[in-house]
């Protein structure tokens, strides 16, 4: 089935999708972006989605109004032409295109729009069964990661160390050495039975799926301690879990040589899991 693309209020395949040499995103990283999946057809946490790229916007001052381009109808389009049941949308917004200079263009220009449609590739139920392993990488990023900039070469970094390494994530140490998260997901540990997680700010992405596993903790009575923590901190936790859009609540059986509890996803992470799921019905 062919993947779609909607570039500037135009819809076409996405290997037909162009976008000018000069645009902001491709020269600078001057835009943003939104990852949001489907089930069975249906976005899954659109309205938070669309308020976090609001926000990521309005921090980057591109004067861009999603409601009145009706984005939301543009996704929903992009999901029924795709034909996937589960899909992935990817949602990005750049500064628009304007001659290459640092500083904002002095003329208004439109922003660029780019929304694309691919199957949700799950992962196999035997991977949330066994656990994955990780290994841990400076954190490099800029200070404001709070932003979901289109900026991402230090996570392709650390991704990419991951995969040389045979591992499915890098967890990100900050310089002062407290644990931020993963390259592509949030981090979680276990630790006396409470779920720690860092606290949000500008050194951590505020991902959708941490608020949400926050909440269903709170729910089903599991202490939520806002905090950071160190490596080692991570490695003797009880249990270490990741949250992201993909990877849903998936946990860590291993943090670089270190096994992580009993070398198994432990009961919180099992029960996170169990209840994130009843979310997507």
């Amino acid at each position: 089935m062919p993947e779609v693309a909607y570039l500037n209020g135009d819809f076409m395949p996405i290997d037909e999708a162009r976008v000018p040499i000069e645009d902001r995103g491709f020269q600078f990283a001057d835009g943003v972006y939104e990852v949001v999946a489907t089930y069975a057809g249906r976005p899954y946490a659109m309205a938070p989605h669309l308020q976090r790229l609001e926000r990521s916007l309005a921090e980057l001052r591109i004067d861009f109004d999603i409601r009145a381009c009706g984005l939301e109808e543009v996704v929903q389009e992009a999901i029924r032409r795709s034909g996937y049941a589960d899909a992935l949308v990817y949602i990005q917004i750049t500064r628009g295109v304007a001659p290459r200079h640092h500083e904002f263009p002095t003329q208004p220009i439109e922003p660029t729009v780019v929304v694309t449609a691919k199957q949700f590739q799950h992962l196999p139920d035997e991977v949330y069964e066994r656990g994955v392993r990780v290994i841990s990488v400076p954190d490099l990023r800029w200070k404001r990661c709070d932003i979901k900039s289109v900026s991402l070469l230090a996570n392709v970094l650390a991704k990419q160390a991951a995969r040389e390494a045979g591992a499915y994530e890098a967890i990100l140490v900050d310089e002062s050495g407290q644990v931020t998260e993963g390259s592509s997901t949030s981090a979680f540990c276990v630790r006396s039975g409470a779920l720690w997680v860092p606290p949000a700010g500008p050194h951590i992405l505020p991902s959708i799926t941490r608020a949400v596993l926050l909440d269903v903790a709170l729910q089903v009575g599991i202490p939520v301690v806002e905090r950071f923590c160190s490596l080692e901190d991570l490695k003797d936790a009880e249990e270490v879990l990741l949250a992201g859009t993909s990877a849903e609540a998936l946990g860590v059986i291993q943090v670089d040589e270190a096994t992580v509890g009993d070398g198994a996803p432990g009961p919180i992470t099992r029960s996170l899991r169990q209840e994130f799921r009843k979310t997507l019905k």
